[in-house]
């Protein structure tokens, strides 16, 4: 069976596994972390991700993060890849390091941020990486020693989770400390690892009864942890993201129609738009059209690369060219294009 898209929600958290390939260790010891962990923190600082929580084992790690105005898989993809070359020079070793894909979970709030926190957080004691609780409070690769105070690091977002546990920080680190404590003996949690309303529920009887007790129907999906009104609501944006990007293709805007409209923008030619150099106008112009193609149409930054003649570690992701941006002609991209589909012939 293929494998279904990910789903990318901006503004919603992600619970984030990631796993050695054949369970071997992604970890060798803590420069391998330290290598890991100022990737992670440049890369979130520079996307503006919020990271509510983390925790690294030797073969996989976890993450709750926020994804605001750079799409998620630009930032795993970032991450993982220039991890993995790091890790391969330093061990000598060749081929992938990780486990297939990432693991993405789109979470609903209210529900269970709280818990994912904490499960997150308690994994390295389950894992019996550390022995107890107080060992774990000073553990520097989990984002716990930062919540308790133990440890500071500026790009994670300890402010929005104590928030959740009292009005000062104070009093929410008192009540986190609480509520971790209460949860220690724990074990895995399936219930949070995906599976849509129907895993949160505890199984399809579960399921069954709740829907002749309160609900008319269910949503399930295993990409989605959430209630069913949750889960309809991420499907719906996931869908029309992708009914319009399929409209934009059946409607022929390809890339070489998209750099006619950006030269007409630009009031410059199409060649120029293609052409390399580092005049403002041509490197904004250039810029617009990997916005659009990106974000879009769905064209893959390597094959966008490798059209325009750019490196990948230049210029050519989705996050570096909105940012050199003026805001309005990102915002209004959308428009833009149909604008411009409607006043071209098909």
């Amino acid at each position: 069976m293929p494998r279904a898209a990910r789903l990318d929600a901006p503004g919603v958290v992600h619970h984030i596994i990631i796993r050695g390939i054949e369970r071997r260790k992604i970890f060798r010891d803590n420069q391998d972390r330290e290598e890991f962990l100022e990737r992670l923190a440049n890369l979130l600082l520079a996307t503006g991700t919020a990271c509510h929580a983390w925790a690294l084992l030797p073969n996989h790690a976890h993450f709750l993060f926020r994804p605001t105005r750079v799409p998620l898989a630009t930032v795993m993809r970032r991450l993982l890849t220039g991890y993995a070359v790091s890790f391969n020079r330093r061990h000598k070793r060749h081929g992938h390091l990780f486990q297939n894909r990432y693991k993405s979970i789109v979470c609903q709030e209210d529900q269970y941020f709280q818990e994912l926190v904490r499960y997150i957080h308690l994994n390295p004691l389950r894992a019996g990486v550390v022995p107890d609780l107080l060992t774990l409070h000073r553990y520097p690769y989990c984002g716990h020693s930062a919540l308790v105070g133990r440890w500071h690091r500026p790009w994670q977002d300890i402010t929005c989770v104590l928030r959740t546990f009292g009005k000062t920080v104070g009093e929410g680190r008192k009540a986190y400390l609480a509520y971790v404590t209460q949860g220690a003996g724990q074990g895995r949690r399936e219930d949070l690892v995906g599976g849509g309303l129907i895993r949160s529920l505890g199984g399809w009887e579960q399921a069954k009864q709740r829907r002749g007790q309160h609900q008319a129907h269910l949503k399930s999906d295993e990409r989605i942890l959430g209630e069913t009104d949750f889960v309809e609501e991420v499907l719906a944006q996931a869908r029309e993201r992708y009914t319009h990007r399929f409209e934009l293709q059946r409607r022929g805007m390809d890339l070489e129609r998209l750099a006619a409209r950006v030269a007409e923008l630009y009031g410059i030619k199409v060649e120029d738009v293609f052409a390399k150099g580092r005049q403002p106008l041509r490197v904004e112009a250039r810029s617009l059209l990997c916005f659009w193609a990106g974000s879009e149409l769905g064209i893959p930054l390597t094959d966008l690369a490798r059209r325009l003649g750019m490196s990948l570690r230049g210029q050519a992701t989705q996050s570096s060219v909105a940012n050199g941006l003026p805001r309005q002609k990102v915002s209004t991209s959308r428009r833009e294009i149909f604008t411009y589909l409607r006043a071209s012939p098909n």
